[in-house]
């Protein structure tokens, strides 16, 4: 009964989130697309593991939300989430049926379309075949600025993808030692976080000196005494995913080694003071970058050696980027990663980050692995 009464509190939550922007902005309606590899602001609405190669849900600023779906497993999915009742199938490879149940509310206002992006083009012809095309919008970027803010009940969901990740870590470093194969590390690990219950994992992992520019996926490179490896491991609960990045060596690390580690603690310790409500994602890379610029090392800070300092997470494993001139304000409630993975010639590419819950009082670590430069026995 607590089940079913938090899923209803949680859906109101949601909807009530959806529906202030959508009133904001003229919104009549707001369709959610997901192809098989972006199939969060689906599940956002829905509540549902959906496994079929696309799928859409809809939200009318008034009345019951509709899910549209290929496969019977998904029909039950949604179903069972206990967000909609209001299920209907889809066909490939148009989508037909959604169309005829935009077409009254497109007559009333705008439709946006969350990943109107990745629409194929004959989904798209299919959509809006006898509609006005000026009805239609991207809902992409409302429906993210929604989904930063997290409620308790997704905040528990991310905080047990965090404690995942801390079993992750051990795993990972009782696979280390000269000889081993990256892949074969990255199988130990994925058998780990499978006992742990992940319905997913996204991980990278890179070996070796300080030539090293940054991390693919696992190759059949065996490791060497004082190597460096690399890792950031991903893992997906209940929809949700959190991130632990960190850097070990095998054998006694070297004082360059040290002095890098050093530099990216600072740095990350730097960005994490700097969450707070009310400041942006830019501030805090730049916090994470000012670092690396004290220290004559500003230049490594760049899009030559690096992507981001860090980026959002929730339902989707990389949310809104941690990059300077990034205006996202940050809420109380999201949720982020802060790491700032980059390339410098101390020891080549050094990975260090935690995820935090911002707060009142600031940032909520989500990990209980310690920040250290751990080494194994070669």
């Amino acid at each position: 009964m607590n089940n079913v009464v938090n899923e209803a509190a949680e859906k109101q939550w949601r909807y009530a989130r959806l529906r202030a922007e959508m009133a904001k902005q003229g919104i009549a309606g707001l369709l959610a697309y997901a192809p098989a590899w972006r199939r969060e602001n689906v599940r956002y609405l829905t509540n549902a593991p959906l496994k079929s190669k696309y799928s859409f849900a809809y939200l009318p600023i008034e009345g019951e939300a509709t899910a549209f779906v290929l496969a019977p497993e998904d029909h039950e999915a949604v179903r069972g989430a206990g967000f909609t009742e209001d299920v209907r199938p889809l066909s490939l490879p148009g989508a037909g049926e959604v169309r005829a149940r935009l077409a009254e509310d497109a007559k009333r206002g705008r439709i946006a379309i969350a990943h109107q992006e990745l629409l194929p083009h004959g989904t798209w012809t299919a959509l809006t075949d006898g509609l006005p095309i000026d009805s239609f919008e991207s809902a992409t970027g409302l429906m993210d600025r929604v989904r930063l803010v997290k409620s308790n009940w997704e905040l528990a969901r991310i905080r047990k993808s965090g404690e995942v990740c801390d079993v992750a870590w051990q795993r990972f470093l009782l696979t280390l030692h000269a000889g081993v194969a990256e892949y074969e590390i990255v199988a130990e690990v994925e058998a780990g976080l499978a006992e742990q219950g992940a319905e997913d994992n996204f991980m990278l992992i890179a070996s070796g000196g300080s030539d090293v520019r940054g991390m693919t996926s696992p190759t059949d490179r065996r490791l060497c005494k004082g190597d460096m490896v690399r890792t950031e491991v991903t893992p997906q609960m209940d929809g949700y995913w959190a991130q632990i990045c960190r850097t070990a060596v095998v054998g006694p690390p070297s004082d360059n080694q040290r002095k890098s580690f050093d530099l990216f603690e600072e740095a990350v310790q730097a960005g994490i003071d700097a969450v707070r409500p009310g400041v942006t994602a830019g501030e805090v890379a730049a916090a994470e970058n000012d670092v690396f610029r004290r220290y004559g090392y500003g230049e490594y800070c760049t899009a030559e050696y690096t992507r981001v300092r860090g980026h959002c997470l929730g339902l989707h494993l990389d949310e809104v980027p941690l990059l300077e001139g990034i205006d996202t304000v940050l809420e109380e409630n999201a949720v982020l990663i802060v790491h700032p993975n980059t390339f410098t010639p101390l020891a080549g590419y050094h990975v260090l980050g935690d995820p935090v819950v911002v707060t009142k009082a600031g940032a909520e670590p989500l990990l209980s692995t310690p920040r250290r430069l751990d080494w194994v026995e070669d």
